[in-house]
């Protein structure tokens, strides 16, 4: 018998431990804080639902996400839930919360999403001569239609020759996606997350490839050799985001929208060290500077954040200027949902990393990746509207990091 349980309502156990802070949600584990060993991995149990992302953002799913905590309480919970219990809707992600329901028809649902938010930027890229080239998605493409394609054969040999096809595709698109991703961080652009996005969409297709060969030595390894890429990536994009004075995001105009522990959580995954006084500490004299005089703050403003191109010309030119006040009302007007998507690309971090945990656990517990992928509840009914299903070892896991 597999020790584990597979179900679709949230311990009251792990649930008191995440409230106390013994526990935390990192991606699509919850593990101890001390520790560090898994005691829960979360499963989206709806993943076609969970593949629709809306092209203009993430606040579609956001909603949903918001509905899974409201139902814990529902189904025969009798703690009361809060959104910090989970916290999994503060933070959308174009990732799933497991590797197992990454396939690759998820994969190219996410792909055309990313695709069709470059191709509402071509506008704006186009007015200040910027050209991207999207004939590398079509590529991307054509290699999950061959993965597909591979894992539909009946013949081993035939599939294994095909979905090595497939992994080569893959492995261009990590170099290529990786090359794009490193020159629109040089010109601190307004795509830079679309390429990291892409970019860990071409690790995981490869993983998967070799997780339907049951080479779970090798997927391991390559999500770990993604893991590296991908955080040191999502970390540099972070800091231009975060601007030349992050106490910005602390305005007055954002109370009730952004405060001090939102912020600090940013930090906090560029230094676990760092807490609440530590990052007030950091900002104290910079929230001061904003509040004297924020024109040079406002000049030094990455394209990231607003490209001047955007704003309209006025009574008094072009470019914005501090008589104008447009570039200001339009980057107060931003950046809340600036900061949405750094909490965004810090979740689809945590979860790429925690995609390795699954993997080591079925090797660990000797089981293949189908049976993982079969894995449900014995004889508990799914409820209606449940989206998430629990997996909990007997035993807190212990995995390498």
């Amino acid at each position: 018998m597999i020790p584990i349980q597979v179900t679709f309502a949230l311990a009251s156990w792990v649930a008191k431990g995440l409230q106390d802070g013994t526990f935390e949600r990192v991606g699509g584990v919850i593990r101890d804080v001390a520790s560090k060993k898994i005691v829960t991995w979360l499963r989206d149990s709806n993943s076609v639902d969970n593949a629709a992302i809306s092209a203009k953002g993430f606040s579609d799913l956001n909603q949903r996400l918001d509905g899974i905590e409201n139902h814990i309480g529902s189904i025969g919970q009798n703690l009361q839930f809060s959104q910090s219990i989970l916290q999994v809707s503060t933070a959308a992600s174009i990732l799933n919360l497991g590797v197992s329901v990454m396939g690759f028809a998820v994969i190219s649902q996410r792909l055309n999403e990313i695709e069709n938010q470059l191709k509402q930027a071509e506008e704006l890229l186009n007015k200040i001569n910027r050209k991207i080239d999207m004939s590398f998605y079509a590529n991307f493409r054509a290699a999950i239609e061959l993965a597909i394609n591979a894992f539909t054969m009946t013949k081993n040999e035939n599939r294994r020759s095909s979905a090595l096809q497939a992994i080569n595709r893959f492995l261009e698109a990590e170099h290529i996606y990786k090359d794009y991703t490193i020159n629109e961080l040089s010109q601190k652009s307004q795509i830079i997350d679309k390429y990291i996005l892409t970019l860990s969409l071409a690790y995981i297709a490869e993983a998967r490839c070799y997780l339907e060969l049951e080479e779970h030595e090798t997927a391991i390894r390559r999500f770990q050799e993604g893991a590296k890429v991908i955080r040191l990536l999502i970390n540099q994009y972070v800091e231009i985001m975060l601007t030349s004075n992050p106490a910005a995001y602390l305005h007055p105009q954002f109370k009730g929208q952004i405060d001090l522990c939102r912020l600090t959580k940013i930090y906090r995954w560029i230094n676990a060290n760092l807490d609440e006084n530590a990052v007030f500490d950091m900002l104290r004299e910079n929230i001061f500077k904003l509040a004297q005089n924020n024109n040079e703050w406002l000049s030094s403003l990455p394209s990231s954040i607003v490209d001047r191109n955007e704003i309209r010309w006025g009574l008094f030119g072009g470019n914005p200027t501090p008589l104008t006040g447009r570039f200001e009302k339009e980057v107060f007007t931003r950046l809340p949902q600036v900061f949405a998507v750094m909490e965004s690309m810090i979740e689809t971090n945590n979860r790429f990393e925690s995609y390795q945990t699954e993997i080591q656990a079925i090797s660990k517990l000797g089981i293949s990746f189908h049976e993982w992928l079969q894995l449900k509840p014995s004889t508990e009914q799914k409820p209606e509207g449940a989206e998430l299903m629990f997996i909990i070892p007997s035993q807190p896991l212990e995995l390498p990091v």
